[in-house]
């Protein structure tokens, strides 16, 4: 195959992977955002406390967690052929992509959120603050570095499920590799494909590790930055009372 043959086939590859990988990250955020500070929340001394929700919303997340996800595309299949209609394609894919990266996704924003200094929490609650003035004004800002981390380690995941989706018709650069690179013996083809996937998880991992030094420099959970954002948010939350 010469390059002429392989250049539209890696193009349409590469946006359909960025679309899928894409979409589900949103996705992912969106839903485990607040799922990840809801398990802090709950948790034992949280704002929340709620013992029996916590155990089942962590029981329910690390059964998510510890399946792989080749049987969670199988077992999604009848959901994801109701919401999109179809089960193969890059839009079928999005499905099990965004459930398997939710959960993920979760226990990371739970790790960075236990990081957060106590000290801040308990100052706002002091002042006035109610449970959506901690999340709003300590929680969220003081970890949001590490939560920049966490949502680059989980691009790049998705990267590598979406792989594993084109063995089963998802489209992207897993299914070039398979089809064209394994099963028709285009060797040279596969290792272009290995290579610019290497090269894509190279510069987010970048991207997103400098996104997240330029936040912490810029305040982190050290020095006077988050003393600063403390006073902020106490003399807003004076003002609303």
């Amino acid at each position: 195959m010469t390059w002429s043959e392989m250049q539209p086939l890696l193009e349409q590859a590469c946006w359909d992977t960025l679309y899928m990988v894409g979409w589900s990250t949103l996705i992912a955020v969106v839903g485990g955002l607040p799922l990840g500070i809801l398990l802090v929340l709950t948790d034992r001394d949280g704002l929340l406390q709620n013992v029996v929700a916590n155990k089942v919303i962590g029981q329910i997340v690390n059964i998510a967690r510890s399946m792989p996800f080749i049987i969670l595309m199988v077992a999604l299949m009848t959901f994801t052929r109701w919401v999109t209609g179809t089960t193969i394609g890059r839009e079928a894919a999005i499905v099990p992509l965004a459930i398997g990266a939710i959960p993920f996704f979760a226990r990371l924003v739970e790790t960075a959120v236990r990081e957060v200094d106590g000290g801040l929490v308990e100052a706002v609650q002091a002042m006035g603050g109610n449970t959506w003035t901690v999340v709003r004004k300590v929680l969220v800002p003081e970890s949001l570095p590490s939560l920049i981390a966490s949502t680059t380690t989980t691009i790049v995941a998705l990267i590598g499920y979406s792989a594993m989706a084109g063995t089963v018709g998802a489209g992207g650069l897993g299914d070039i590799a398979i089809r064209y690179g394994f099963q028709r013996f285009e060797t040279e083809l596969m290792w272009i494909t290995v290579a610019i996937l290497a090269v894509v998880i190279s510069l987010i991992q970048a991207a997103g590790d400098f996104a997240a030094r330029s936040l912490h420099h810029r305040g982190g959970r050290s020095g006077p930055a988050p003393r600063l954002r403390l006073l902020k948010a106490a003399t807003a939350t004076s003002k609303a009372v």
